[in-house]
């Protein structure tokens, strides 16, 4: 439910087949409606860079990730200067948009609470 990116319902939701019946075509119109996927971007694209935990994520992308999320930038401004949607072709689908950094993002949690532990670790000496 707590995660490194904000709180989630998504799990409990996915676990219902109930909920996702009745919540996911709300999901759709809300990302539709959102248009982040008709200027081309995707939804991690939409993280706020200023994180530390994400600026560190980032920087484990390997090239190719980096050159299309830079890619995918300069297309979406260049949409945006223009004031006008990418032609329909180019439109990211939903089977594109998957979750790409926060794999990264959650190890760096992970590796930051493991540090936290690590150096809370009070050592004595044996009498």
């Amino acid at each position: 439910m707590f995660g490194p990116l904000g709180i989630s319902l998504a799990p409990q939701v996915r676990a219902s087949k109930t909920l996702t019946r009745w919540i996911k075509p709300f999901a759709n119109w809300y990302v539709n409606l959102s248009g982040y996927r008709k200027m081309g971007l995707r939804y991690d694209d939409l993280l706020v860079e200023e994180r530390d935990d994400v600026q560190r994520a980032l920087g484990r992308l390997t090239e190719r990730e980096n050159y299309d999320r830079t890619f995918r930038f300069k297309r979406a401004s260049q949409a945006s200067v223009l004031h006008a949607n990418l032609p329909k072709e180019q439109w990211i689908k939903p089977e594109e948009d998957i979750r790409y950094l926060r794999p990264h993002v959650e190890e760096v949690v992970k590796e930051d609470n493991e540090r936290k532990v690590w150096d809370a670790i009070s050592v004595e000496r044996r009498k």
